[in-house]
């Protein structure tokens, strides 16, 4: 089910005045959400132990972006180009230079020279690997754990162990998430208010429907009532909760009018806190153009870089953007140094403008996609899907910058030194942000569950 606040104005108070209350679905707090200070399940909760880590932007790369490319440099693949692969293709070499980077030396790909410039804060994380070879599966493992049934996503996860510092505010932000992975942001049989808030763009690819326009950000559609004025939505909405206490009053249990309760009150403030909070007129031009607002091909991606930005600092817990268009079957060369042109300057920005302000020590800054590419040629000028080998890199957050964990093998193809699993990823950004992964667990269906099952080791060498 999609919690979706856009329609709260007039829509959603009718349909749950109509529809028995049935909105949300509590199926049942847990021990650590029962000991909260507060019945706001929003109300910052306390971690496990002290973070490192507030909270988190994840900037999702949807369609594998290829490692080999990008952030994992292979002399030896270069060094046997042509020569035949395992999948019947032949071995392609970068068509992209690398170079070392920072104090530290890191290898970039000359398609992030604005992202290298912050080597000295990456830590990249060279040998991932999951189980699926799919976008959509492997999406939804990375996502939540778990590809083959419904789980709550590591946002939801996140926003139920710790809850937010805004209760004007969603605790967990999507921004520009694709129509059909509410999946990857929802919150499963986690009570509905931890899931994402969906927040969508007016811009066309590449910021052409905005340039110029720098007062325009990321929309969320019928935030306002044009029929109703705020009092006359509060008097609507005192009577409908009423109505919702007089039910629970009767009936006891009800969790489904508690969290109907919980959402109305913070879809109403969110009237007043979103629009001003997404609005980017009052952000200085230094500020634009470190983002690459107003540029072009960096506009759209820029915004929403900025928006996060803003997101963090009014205090919200998880935020993720979704960059699509990243699976090079074919037209690498023309089609990588688009994408990565799109992301490198407004990425750049972020990591800048977090550090400036004193927030990138305690957030944690997540970059990758859902697996990387293979070493071989796929129709001549592209790479196929690769789950065995790929590279996510973070900043900030209690993450050691400037470090290489983890390595492929000489041609990139398979994580073959200090592997790092979905499971671990997850269990290390868990700890991270001062939760203990497996403490950190739901009671549902007569079992406990949690973020990585029964499985998950926190990559220790990695932690500031």
């Amino acid at each position: 089910m999609n919690t979706d606040f856009s329609g709260f104005s007039r829509r959603a108070m009718l349909q749950t005045a109509s529809a028995g209350f049935g909105f949300l679905a509590f199926a049942g707090l847990s021990t650590q959400a029962a000991e909260s200070e507060s019945s706001n399940p929003l109300a910052p909760k306390q971690p496990h132990f002290p973070p490192k880590a507030k909270r988190v932007i994840f900037l999702c790369m949807q369609g594998g972006p290829s490692h080999l490319d990008t952030f994992d440099y292979k002399p030896q693949l270069a060094a046997d180009a042509g020569k035949g692969g395992r999948s019947g293709g032949r071995l392609m070499a970068s068509p992209w230079e690398f170079r070392q980077h920072g104090k530290s030396g890191l290898w970039i790909s000359d398609l992030f020279p604005e992202v290298a410039k912050h080597a000295d804060e990456l830590c990249l994380m060279r040998s991932m690997h999951c189980d699926q070879p799919t976008h959509p599966r492997a999406m939804t493992q990375m996502h939540t754990g778990n590809a083959q049934f419904v789980r709550p996503s590591l946002g939801a996860w996140t926003l139920y162990g710790l809850g937010t510092e805004n209760d004007s505010m969603p605790g967990f932000v999507a921004l520009n998430a694709p129509a059909a992975s509410a999946q990857n942001y929802g919150s499963a049989f986690l009570p509905a208010i931890y899931q994402g808030t969906k927040v969508g763009r007016n811009q066309q690819r590449g910021g052409a429907a905005q340039r110029g326009n720098s007062n325009s950000g990321p929309s969320l559609p019928d935030i306002s009532n044009p029929r109703l004025a705020d009092n006359a939505q509060r008097r609507q909405l005192d009577f409908i909760q009423k109505l919702n206490k007089q039910k629970l009053a009767r009936e006891k249990e009800q969790p489904g009018v508690e969290g109907v309760i919980e959402s109305y009150e913070l879809a109403f403030r969110m009237q007043d806190a979103l629009p001003e909070l997404m609005d980017l007129s009052k952000e200085s031009d230094k500020t634009l153009a470190m983002y690459g607002i107003d540029e072009g091909d960096t506009d759209a991606f820029g915004r929403q870089c900025l928006m996060a930005r803003r997101f963090a600092e009014a205090g919200v817990r998880f935020i993720e953007i979704t960059h699509g268009n990243w699976d090079h079957h074919n037209r690498l060369k023309t089609d990588l140094p688009e994408r990565c042109n799109e992301i490198d300057k407004p990425i750049a920005g972020l990591l800048k403008d977090l550090d400036q302000r004193g927030l990138l020590k305690d957030t944690l800054v997540i970059w990758g996609g859902e697996f990387g590419r293979t070493p071989d040629a796929q129709n001549g000028d592209g790479r196929d899907h690769n789950h065995k080998g790929y590279t996510i890199w973070m900043a900030g957050g209690g993450v050691k910058g400037g470090m290489s964990y983890g390595a492929t093998d000489d041609h990139g193809r398979e994580a073959v030194e200090n592997k790092c699993h979905i499971h671990d990823w997850h269990a290390t950004v868990m700890h991270l942000l001062g939760l203990d992964h497996t403490r950190l667990t739901y009671r549902y269906a007569g079992r406990d569950f949690r973020l990585t099952d029964v499985y998950g080791n926190v990559v220790q060498e990695i932690l500031s």
